[in-house]
């Protein structure tokens, strides 16, 4: 509720705010908002009281009434009189002349309070020594501070079978357990996966998955009943399971992969944010003896709260694999042996200087950098290579989107925020699955699903199962043609009658973007939808809502702000543009070149040829390509090859002179996340190793070029040196003419008897991406790989639901389980970007919206030359 009133002098605007409840509490009167918890309006005024259920950021729930406090109200008369027994803190609001008396002013709270530490105490077993939540649990603080200094009971102890592997990430060891529903709520409030649950009542009450021999069930009707109750009959299929870890306020859940390990009094902690996806997270990252043992969420209500994805949580062995490279190679006689880093980039200088004087270099940074290395990636390729072939973009990529980002997205610093996604009333996504591409985008739009009543849209092939828990409405698309989507939404009349014409959920989505305030979401797989970025940028203008631009790297958006695209120079500059181009040279004190240059295809391509003498490449996997194979002959026939890398790979095992880089945990700098913030970090643990614009800026030293990045001051103050662009934008991009049709590309996909679909794909949060490599834990948490289609075009190739399938090119086939999706468009089917056994780029050399062959694995069909193929 809130209320207006008036300035104290009486004159101008009213101010509206909550209405203000007095209250007091241990004998401190404070006011606060109406509506506010006891337990809050406690800690507003510094006094703890004592909580196992209570988190901030989850519905109150009174399970574990450890907060007990003695409460007096005001009667009719205005009488205050006690109430007759404790009540919950986090579970009463305040209201007008409250009493409180915690326990450290009442003994009747006291007692209470040490009443129910007692009962909880009653079967917990006595194992802190080898508890992983020793020396950072609740529990035994709580029972030092609020409980009864022996115990009464004399019994023994109850005790369960454990750990009960939860799913082979998360274990439960149920003796443990307070009943505090923090796991249970979380799953159902924030995450909106079923995986645990209460089970059984009284003394037998506990916490678990369904298990018949745990629970004891022996068959009858009975027990059938019970287990039709239980809706926890399956693993924690979840990619959020971690955060019942670090929210459990006892040992009950641990981590298999830090299951005792440790103690939090031996480790070291030092915040940092994560480096898998670009929503700029907030962890903390605790090491002991130059390893990291563990990571967890850090608290920043402004972008994930205090929640992340188990990649986030779980996914850092990668950074200390044993692949890692710890010294310079350089190739001799064909062969890589190391070198120390003088002889590595003497030998790269001379390199790099022959083919810039050739035939010119190439640079593909990846999409792994942070702020800093960008800016001395930029510099590197203008300054000393003299040329604007530079893209970071390892991944599906057209023209098209290089200038929606010059024009959308470059130099536009915040635009909008995890908080405008929780309060806007609709929000459409377009080439996105938030939950599989940015996990805590997705936790922040459920949030503003459930408590703001936040309408999403997905342009998408099918409802994918997180599209299902945002309660979302699907817009049927066939992949490639987003754009008509897109064109249908906008030209949708805003009048009933006329929209009654149309299809439902089309009219659906243009009254919620026109009603205002309402957000479009675009993702990088739009660049393989000729024409849809266009589309998008022309909806947000007829509809008036903001549009968005999130990529699934956490590098990416800093990479557009530092140039890393071929007609971008830092700040949102056109190349194109003099002054654009004077005011970066003022600065950097070199001419810049003044057209724009390759993207990641045109330098692959012109390696191949031997258009470009050279190639510099970062953390670029060759199989994220959208034709991995022409990318790997491509650099094996390059003049020279130069990797900046962290591990062995693909690149490197071509490259004549490789640099080993600092992975994130062992370097400062800063990620730029999908909002336009600013996301620091220091370095976690010390280390020799350079980070990328360390060795870029002695490299161009010895090509007599001066980066101002050689300490990581330097290459930050060499940010700052560039702001945005002030003068005129790129233009908007214009769908390119004479690409496929829509209407071609599902003719073909229908076509009778050919057996042909149009792809789709997206990757998978958890796949077979080597930011992964080493979490076998995490790995099996995974989603198993399946083809999906719609019931129709699985009939029309003769295959069922569960039986093997082959989805094929002239480059190759991948065979999975046929998975039967309904309300899925027809003519299409879906696969894992690059899962285990489904790497589509590698093996099919195919992007969403080619045409495919599908038929039942092990079949015979002719070709088009009449000859047979499997």
């Amino acid at each position: 509720m809130t209320v207006t009133t008036p300035k104290p002098d009486g004159a101008g605007e009213a101010v509206t705010g909550p209405r203000l409840v007095s209250v007091t509490i241990d004998g401190i009167q404070t006011d606060v908002p109406e509506g506010t918890l006891i337990i809050r309006a406690a800690e507003q005024l510094g006094i703890e009281i004592p909580r196992f259920c209570d988190h901030p950021l989850l519905a109150p729930a009174g399970a574990c009434r450890q907060c007990l406090v003695d409460v007096a109200m005001p009667d009719r008369e205005g009488n205050v009189k006690p109430m007759p027994k404790p009540q919950a803190s986090c579970t009463m609001t305040v209201t007008p002349g409250m009493v409180v008396r915690t326990q450290a002013t009442s003994e009747v709270a006291d007692k209470a309070q040490q009443g129910v530490m007692e009962l909880l105490l009653m079967n917990h077993p006595l194992d802190c020594p080898v508890c992983d939540k020793g020396g950072e649990c609740p529990l035994q603080n709580q029972a030092m501070s609020n409980g009864r200094a022996d115990t009464r009971f004399e019994d023994v102890k109850r005790t369960f079978p454990k750990p009960i592997p939860v799913s082979s990430q998360i274990l439960l060891d149920r003796e443990r357990c307070v009943l505090c529903q923090r796991c249970t709520r979380f799953q159902d409030e924030i995450a909106g996966d079923a995986f645990i649950a209460l089970q059984m009542r009284g003394a037998k009450q506990q916490i678990g998955r369904y298990d018949e021999d745990v629970l004891g069930f022996e068959g009858g009707q009975g027990d059938a009943e019970v287990r039709e109750r239980d809706v926890a009959g399956q693993g924690f299929s979840s990619y959020y399971s971690g955060n019942t870890v670090q929210i459990c306020p006892v040992g009950a859940l641990t981590g298999a992969s830090y299951r005792f390990r440790s103690r939090p009094f031996d480790l070291v902690s030092v915040p940092s944010i994560a480096e898998h996806d670009s929503c700029g997270s907030a962890i903390r990252i605790d090491h002991r003896r130059g390893q990291v043992l563990r990571r967890l969420s850090g608290e920043d209500p402004v972008v994930n709260e205090e929640w992340i994805t188990d990649k986030d949580r779980f996914a850092f062995t990668w950074q200390s694999a044993p692949d890692r490279l710890t010294t310079p190679l350089v190739r001799e006689d064909g062969e890589l042996r190391p070198a120390s880093w003088a002889e590595a980039l003497e030998i790269a200088a001379r390199g790099l200087a022959a083919a810039r004087d050739a035939s010119g270099v190439g640079l593909l940074p990846g999409g792994r950098l942070t702020v800093e290395d960008a800016y001395a990636w930029s510099r590197f390729a203008r300054q000393v290579l003299g040329t604007n072939n530079i893209d970071q973009r390892a991944r599906a990529h057209s023209a098209e989107e290089a200038t929606f980002l010059a024009h959308a997205v470059a130099g536009t610093g915040i635009g909008v925020t995890f908080a405008d996604l929780e309060n806007a009333p609709a929000v459409l996504l377009a080439g996105l699955e938030a939950e599989d591409e940015a996990g805590v985008t997705f936790l922040r739009l459920r949030k503003g699903v459930a408590r703001n009543g936040t309408r999403v849209f997905g342009v998408a092939p099918f409802a994918s199962r997180g599209l299902a828990k945002l309660s979302g409405t699907l817009l049927p698309t066939v992949p490639g043609a987003e754009a008509e989507t897109l064109a249908a939404i906008q030209d949708s009349p805003s009048d009933t009658a006329a929209a009654d014409l149309l299809d439902d959920a089309t009219a659906d989505a243009a009254g919620a973007l026109r009603a205002g305030g309402a957000i479009i979401l675009v993702g990088e797989r739009l660049a393989a939808s000729p024409g849809a970025y266009s589309a998008a940028l022309a909806l947000a203008e007829a509809t008036g809502a903001r549009l968005a631009w999130i990529p699934r790297r956490a590098g990416e958006r800093g990479g557009v702000e530092a140039g890393l695209l071929p007609n971008l120079l830092p700040g949102g500059r056109p190349v194109t543009d003099g002054a654009a181009r004077a005011e970066v040279a003022r600065i950097w004190g070199a001419d810049l070149p003044a057209t724009a240059g390759l993207d990641t295809t045109g330098i692959i391509d012109a390696l191949s040829v031997g258009h470009l003498s050279g190639v510099v490449v970062g953390g670029v996997e060759l199989a994220d390509l959208p034709d991995p194979a022409h990318a790997r002959t491509a650099l094996a026939a390059a003049g020279f090859v130069v990797s900046l890398e962290v591990r062995a790979s693909e690149v490197t095992a071509l490259a004549d002179v490789v640099l080993p880089v600092a992975p994130p945990v062992e370097r400062a700098g800063s990620y730029w996340n999908w909002e336009g913030r600013v996301r620091s970090f220091g370095a976690a643990l010390e280390s020799a190793a350079l980070p990328d614009h360390r060795a870029l800026h002695a490299l161009a030293q010895l090509l007599g070029s001066d980066l101002g990045a050689g300490t990581p001051a330097e290459a930050h103050l060499a940010v700052a040196a560039l702001g945005a662009w002030s003068g005129a934008r790129s233009a908007a991009p214009v769908a390119a003419s004479g690409t496929r049709t829509v209407a071609g590309r599902t003719e073909a996909a229908q076509g009778g008897g050919q057996g042909t679909a149009v792809l789709a794909s997206w990757r998978m949060l958890l796949d077979d991406a080597r930011g992964q490599d080493g979490e076998r834990h995490l790995a099996a948490t995974a989603k198993q790989p399946v083809a999906r289609m719609s019931p129709a075009t699985a009939a029309a190739r003769g295959l069922s639901d569960g039986e093997s399938c082959q989805v094929g090119t002239d480059r190759g086939a991948i065979t999975l389980p046929v998975a039967i999706t309904f309300g899925m468009t027809d003519g299409v089917v879906w696969l894992p970007l690059a899962s285990f056994g489904s790497r589509v780029h590698d093996t099919l050399g195919a992007t969403p919206g080619d045409v495919v062959r599908v038929r039942r694995a092990g079949t015979v069909t002719p070709d088009e030359d009449g000859n047979e193929e499997r």
